[in-house]
């Protein structure tokens, strides 16, 4: 399981995983360590790569990343009775795989924070990093169930926490897992219809087109109508994996990082509502009217499309639902970089220096920058470039019914709106929009919009549209929270401190000082933005520990806690393409619409 990992340090974690850990010990073994990192090290990483940030930003990052790890593990194994992990585990069961994760977790926690203390160097930083996001993938790769969500959440960038590297090793979590063989798959469609499964489909892809941490997806067709539909499968006994995880993570924080137990609570009560597709599926048909009747979906010119569900084909383990066309947004954006890059390349290899002028003023804006151009400044680039396709098009076609007859002369390509870039920015403002409706206006809402389950369509046609799937998670507002959160976005979007902090107290926020200013940090990082300035250069966790140091949290509004990971989730997605957000200032329309109309105002 750690075959990733350089073997001396193989050598000294088996060794160590299941004996007790002293703190000389652990001090020990990761000097030890770092003096052979300091060794074996090639060359220090050439910082240029990443815009030649200097090393105390560099050293911050360390700081801002280490606990970033924490979510899947610590030292709670060797702090608690194992009576008491056997009960609140699951079992013998739950416990062996709960000190399984530990193994890798408890050795590789303490020496991220062993190296933090020691402020190694940045070479020997990305040589940790690269090993252990190895051996995490390998380890959740092995064990499945919820630490697939917790590799997810790194691949999503959660809070910008995670270092590129981290990002990139756990990618394949977003639609890519473990799979199970299709007479699995067969036996429980079987079970749960009581008849033979090509009774109800004329075709069923015996390959899975995805997989993620609860069951897997292939591609259908109906017997009857031939609908082409997607089919998702529940994996046997996963419910009982599920809560055992959380539980594990849970109660590492309860140890060591209190503040996050509260919004633990709710996740782990909304993670519980996964295991009934049939709930899914009435969930997926309530949200699509809603945005249908908005006329944010309904057809390829609305902002997104919503699979529609098939009810009469749904059970607790087998979801059946439309299949919609497209790649994952993630890929699809990757795809239209380079699809940029390669026109940007031929057209300055084609023109002359003034249009080069031109290309690479553009695209020097595109690519640099924290926030990227606005929706609009897209808009212009690519209004630009169609205007130079149709020109080049109607150049083709005079040359084609022309010189293009001439024997031996080959005609000139057309090119296809297909080629044009993607509006970044506005898939961004989109998202936002359609998840603060959900949120502000309808009170019913997808809680985990995480990359993998985003999809974009149409970018063939040149008309991209965002698929949203997956409503396992979707949280249910009454009017009264809803309408109180609208005053507390709009409260943010303004600034008001006093009116946040007096707005938390009615919604059930508690701390020990009832200190305002941590008490505006708090729902600024939780329902609204992050960024250096506010986190003051820590990483998100990190300063949220330290809010709690000054006034440690005795309650947090468990009913607003999806939507804070909705905020937290879209923001790492903008973060990703370089399109930043206040979520509260663009939620703030919706918000101010929805009190007048309820008389609020």
């Amino acid at each position: 399981m750690l075959s990733s990992l350089r073997p001396s340090t193989s050598l000294i974690i088996s060794r160590r995983k299941n004996s007790g850990l002293s703190s000389s010990t652990v001090r020990s073994f990761v000097i030890d360590d770092h003096r052979r990192r300091l060794s074996a090290a090639a060359v220090p990483r050439n910082d240029s790569i990443e815009g030649g940030n200097n090393g105390n930003d560099r050293s911050q990052r360390r700081r801002r990343f280490v606990l970033g790890m924490t979510g899947g593990g610590g030292v709670i194994a060797s702090l608690c009775g194992v009576a008491y992990l056997n009960e609140y585990l699951g079992g013998t069961d739950g416990l062996l795989r709960t000190l399984n994760f530990y193994s890798l977790a408890i050795p590789k926690y303490l020496e991220y924070r062993m190296h933090m203390m020691l402020d190694s160097p940045d070479h020997v930083w990305d040589k940790l990093h690269e090993e252990t996001s190895r051996a995490g993938l390998n380890k959740i790769m092995e064990l499945q169930g919820f630490y697939v969500k917790s590799g997810q959440m790194c691949a999503a960038n959660i809070g910008n926490a995670f270092p590129p590297i981290w990002q990139d090793t756990m990618a394949p979590l977003q639609d890519s897992c473990p799979t199970r063989p299709f007479d699995v798959v067969k036996s429980i469609i079987e079970e749960d219809y009581g008849r033979d499964m090509y009774e109800v489909f004329e075709y069923f892809e015996e390959s899975p087109i995805g997989a993620a941490s609860i069951g897997q997806v292939h591609r259908a067709t109906l017997r009857g109508d031939g609908g082409r539909v997607v089919v998702k499968v529940m994996y046997p006994g996963v419910e009982d994996l599920f809560r055992g995880d959380v539980r594990t993570i849970k109660m590492f924080c309860e140890v060591a990082q209190p503040v996050h137990v509260p919004p633990l609570i709710e996740i782990e009560k909304q993670f519980m509502t996964e295991f009934d597709y049939r709930r899914e599926a009435r969930q997926l048909d309530i949200v699509r009217d809603n945005m249908i009747k908005a006329n944010i979906s309904g057809d390829s010119n609305s902002p997104c499309a919503i699979p529609r569900p098939y009810l009469d084909l749904c059970t607790k383990r087998v979801l059946v639902m439309e299949e919609l066309k497209g790649g994952k947004l993630a890929d699809e954006l990757k795809r239209d970089v380079k699809r940029q890059m390669d026109r940007t390349k031929k057209s300055l290899e084609k023109f002359g220096h003034d249009e080069k002028k031109l290309e690479e003023g553009f695209m020097k804006e595109f690519a640099l920058g924290e926030n990227g151009p606005t929706s609009d400044e897209y808009e212009t680039f690519i209004k630009f470039l169609d205007a130079k396709r149709r020109l080049s098009n109607a150049y083709s076609a005079v040359y084609n019914l022309s010189v293009g007859w001439l024997p031996g002369v080959t005609k000139r390509e057309y090119e296809g709106k297909s080629s044009l870039p993607i509006n970044h920015a506005k898939l961004i403002d989109d998202l936002l929009y359609i998840h603060g409706h959900q949120i502000l206006v309808d009170g019913c809402f997808n809680g985990d919009p995480h990359p993998g389950n985003i999809l974009l369509l149409g970018v063939e046609e040149g008309r991209p549209q965002l698929g949203l799937i997956d409503y396992g998670q979707v949280k249910v507002l009454t009017k009264e929270e809803r309408l109180l959160f609208c005053k507390i976005i709009i409260a943010l979007a303004d600034e008001d401190k006093e009116l946040v902090c007096s707005l938390l107290k009615e919604a059930g926020y508690s701390s020990k000082y009832m200190d305002h200013d941590v008490m505006y940090k708090f729902a600024r990082v939780g329902y609204d933005e992050d960024n250096e300035e506010l986190t003051e250069g820590k990483h998100i966790q990190l300063f949220m520990d330290h809010l709690h140091d000054l006034d440690p949290v005795k309650e947090v509004p468990q009913q607003y806690i999806m939507a804070s990971r909705v905020s937290i989730l879209l923001r790492g997605l903008g973060h990703a393409v370089h399109q930043s957000r206040s979520v509260a200032k663009s939620w703030k329309p919706i918000a101010v619409k929805v009190l007048r109309e309820e008389g609020e105002t």
